[in-house]
This record gives structure tokens, sequence and C-alpha cells, in this order.
């Protein structure tokens, strides 16, 4: 993608007449193409009603915390933004359109912070994570950041809740500490490779 250590996985599919089959997630072939595991430690599922906004959410570094993001069922507009400090793609975003049709898939590195848009009632979206939840270390961007001018092509007041719509704007996050190192994001990498940066 555009943006650094994120990744759009596409499945190859297996189709007959009974439907399809495809793998969604594979260690091996993760690891391969990242350069590192990604373990999963924790497994979450969001149900959303059409234009509820989730985002724009990351974690602390440390711990970090990367996901895979598959929409399970609906669709959404998927957006991943660069907002680590340092780092030559800061600011940059991507946008994905995932729906349970495609089967594709999102990886986002730690460091980075990602949300979506639902474009459909009842759209479920499955998330692997690396690391379990720890209590105090979500970060939560505002969507809306003029600094981002992010592109939700929006047609109506989207459905937010209050911790998502009071969230701090890139620069309040940065004044505040919060965002996280470039550097330390890639000696983080390096960690979990066994090895030094490169």
């Amino acid at each position: 993608m555009a943006v650094p250590d994120a990744f759009r996985i596409t499945p190859h599919k297996l189709t007959d007449l009974r439907g399809n089959f495809y793998e969604s997630f594979r260690s091996d072939r993760l690891a391969e193409e990242l350069g590192r595991p990604f373990p999963v430690a924790q497994v979450n599922y969001s149900v959303s009603r059409k234009g509820t906004l989730r985002g724009l959410h990351g974690t602390l570094l440390p711990p970090g915390q990367a996901k895979i993001v598959c929409c399970v069922r609906g669709a959404v507009l998927d957006i991943v933004v660069d907002l680590r400090l340092g780092s030559p793609a800061f600011g940059v975003h991507e946008v994905n359109w995932l729906d349970a049709d495609s089967g594709d898939t999102v990886f986002v590195a730690e460091g980075l912070v990602h949300g979506f848009l639902a474009l459909a009632d009842d759209t479920c979206i499955s998330y692997l994570c690396s690391t379990e939840f720890v209590p105090g270390t979500q970060l939560d961007i505002d969507p809306f950041d003029a600094e981002l001018a992010l592109p939700w092509q929006l047609t109506e007041e989207p459905v937010m809740s209050a911790k998502d719509s009071g969230a701090l704007s890139v620069a309040q996050a940065r004044d505040a500490g919060l965002l996280a190192d470039y550097d330390a994001c890639l000696a983080h990498y390096a960690s979990l490779r066994g090895g030094a940066v490169a």
C-alpha cells in the first residue's frame, strides 16, 4: 500500500458449484511477506449498522498491536493512516473497499491507525490482533481532522460513539506525546524478527 507496513491481502479462491473456499489467514505466508511472525493473541468482532464510522484507532507503543482486518458480512470503506512520527509517509493514507464477497483483508502494523465506514446494515468486521487489549493504551484520532483530510465519501451524518466523536486531533496527540516514533516502530518490528534494525 501507499502506507508503509500496511498490506492488502487478496485470497486465492477455489470455486465450484457449492460456492467457494479460501484461506483468510496463514501464518507462514504472512510471516514470509512481513519478514516477521504475526502471533494471534486476540480475535475481535464488531457489528455495525450502515453509516457507522469507527475510528481512527491505534494502540500506544508499547505495547503496540498489529491487526488483520476482514469484512465477514456486509461492506466497508476502510482507511489506514501512517501517524508514526519521523516516518517518510507521515500523514499518508490508503483507502480499501472490503466486503464479504472478496475476502480481502488489510494488515495494519503497530504504530498505524485505522478506521472504517460501514456501507451496509449488519456489517461484521473481524480483527485478528497480535496482542491482548490493555486498558488505557487505545489511541483515538479524530477521523475528520483537517490535517488528514480523509475521503470518507459521506452522504449523511455518520453514526459514531461519543469516544470517536471527541477524539484528539493529530496535533493534540502529537503534543501529548501519544504518537508512535517511527524508529521505535522499526526497532519493535526488528525485535519481532529477532534481529536488529537494518
